[in-house]
């Protein structure tokens, strides 16, 4: 169980990383500077499935912790 945990951990790091920089206006906000901070942005194509990759991969590293704090 514990070599899925490192596993799954190291998979979640790698698609973190690939993500595109959602918060681009960050430091905009604290300068005070006018952008396109609240545009809609869609994810398409390798964006979507890398978001959604991402977040079945963190509900299973969630559900195997809780599952082996019990064993």
């Amino acid at each position: 169980m514990q070599i899925a945990l490192v596993v799954i951990s190291i998979l979640l790091i790698i698609l973190v990383l690939l993500q595109s920089a959602k918060a681009d206006g960050g430091p905009q906000i604290i300068s005070g500077g006018q952008s396109e901070l609240f545009a809609n942005r869609k994810e398409r194509g390798s964006e979507l499935v890398i978001t959604r990759i991402t977040a079945l991969l963190g509900f299973a590293f969630f559900v195997i912790c809780i599952v082996s704090m019990f064993i």
